[in-house]
């Protein structure tokens, strides 16, 4: 997965050095805008394919758990049609929205992207539930490098030829997925399908909350992303992308222990075990709060310095202090790394939504007024104050979900 995080990072280095300053611009935004609508539009069922799938393999019922996969691969399929539909009805308004020419055909292309993945998070869930936490590692990894390959032979044609590489990349690490986790899933005992009942209706509400949980945490960084050419020069699009780098790196160190958390505390709640559950959250966040404050002096200072070494004079003059300001904000992501994992592993998904449909009320309107003044460092700063409102509510969350257990534990 770290391996996985370098490839991702050089993907930027990759596209910007080959596109120029104001071609990666637009890439930047196409991909971030493609991402954004992808992720609103797709329907986030694999958080409720491991949370009910490990409920299903504890207790060896088979037929659901394979009927569970059927809904998940259809409302995956569908959700990824209508995701590359939408995004292809917006292409002809881009260059209304970004002022600029140039993005109309990539966004078309790119909208294939959307269909080809659909089904490479069902395939990644069959891994999961078979705690080969290495070989989604490893699927990680071969997606990030089949990127890096594409868009380095991609850019040499222009932002078109850079979006083509993706698609056919995209293509490729899905195939690959796909045959693993076939494999995986055919591991599990064969038993005739059989409708998962009472369980639909809570299938149901975990595939509404993790959707709306989903689209509105890819609003933080490629919906703002999309919306800084809105109010600011293009360019300022670039430069808001490249300075994410801290928070795109810092959301990869936690990446491996979040994917554990995932499985363990579901499995842990799943038996009724939520001392488990809190004990691993007490780790977590005791080791990352410590190693975050080591961290962030370290790289707040070497900043200028990284940007210009991996981007080029430009983006070190225009981007360096809103990345270091995105370095606090995702050195306060990594620390609150677990909001991913835990309402998913305790079976209330609902409490990522509240959390982050606060954290965008207040992330939008801010970046809409600071971008416009100061550009992509406005962006930034409009990125670390909600942050900083988000954390304090899941600390309030938190405390009420803990005092919760506490009083059923009295009871009992």
């Amino acid at each position: 997965m770290y391996t996985a995080a370098v490839l991702g990072f050089l993907t930027t280095v990759v596209s910007t050095r080959e596109l120029g300053t104001d071609a990666y611009a637009r890439f930047a935004a196409v991909f971030a805008a493609t991402t954004f609508f992808q992720q609103l539009l797709d329907l986030t069922i694999e958080e409720a394919l491991v949370k009910f799938g490990f409920r299903y393999v504890e207790g060896a019922q088979w037929g659901r758990l394979r009927r569970l996969f059927e809904i998940a691969l259809a409302f995956k399929l569908l959700g990824g049609v209508v995701a590359g539909l939408v995004i292809c009805i917006l292409a002809p308004f881009s260059k209304v929205v970004w002022g600029t020419g140039g993005v109309v055909v990539p966004m078309l292309i790119a909208s294939l992207i959307a269909v080809v993945q659909s089904p490479e998070n069902v395939a990644a869930g069959a891994i999961i539930l078979r705690g080969r936490y290495d070989v989604r590692g490893a699927f990680l990894a071969l997606s990030m490098a089949l990127r890096l390959v594409g868009l380095a032979i991609g850019c040499q044609y222009g932002v078109v030829g850079a979006v083509i590489g993706l698609v056919i990349a995209q293509l490729i690490a899905t195939t690959a997925i796909c045959v693993a986790g076939y494999a995986a899933y055919r591991r599990f005992p064969y038993a005739a399908t059989e409708p998962i009942g009472d369980d639909f209706k809570r299938v149901r509400g975990f595939l509404v909350s993790s959707s709306l949980a989903s689209s509105l945490d890819s609003a933080r960084a490629t919906l703002g992303t999309s919306l800084v050419p809105t109010v600011a020069p293009i360019v300022e699009a670039g430069y808001f992308r490249n300075a994410q780098a801290p928070a795109t790196g810092l959301a990869a160190l936690s990446a491996p222990a979040r994917l554990v958390m995932l499985t363990e505390q579901t499995r842990d709640f799943e038996a009724g075990k939520h001392d488990r559950v809190l004990a691993m959250h007490r780790r977590y966040v005791r080791s990352t709060g410590a190693l975050m404050i080591l961290v962030v002096p370290i790289f707040w200072i070497l900043m200028p310095f990284l940007i210009g070494i991996a981007y080029g004079p430009d983006f070190r003059a225009h981007a360096s202090e809103a990345a270091r300001l995105v370095l606090v904000a995702a050195a306060l992501q990594l620390v609150w790394g677990w909001t991913k994992s835990f309402p998913v592993s305790i079976g209330r998904p609902n409490l990522r939504v509240i959390t982050q449909a606060i954290e965008i009320s207040v992330f939008i309107p801010l970046l809409l007024i600071f971008a416009s003044k100061w550009g992509a460092t406005g962006a930034a700063g409009a990125m670390l104050i909600s942050t900083v409102v988000f954390c304090s509510a899941w600390s309030v969350v938190l405390h009420r979900v803990k005092s919760s257990w506490a009083a059923e534990v009295a009871v009992s």
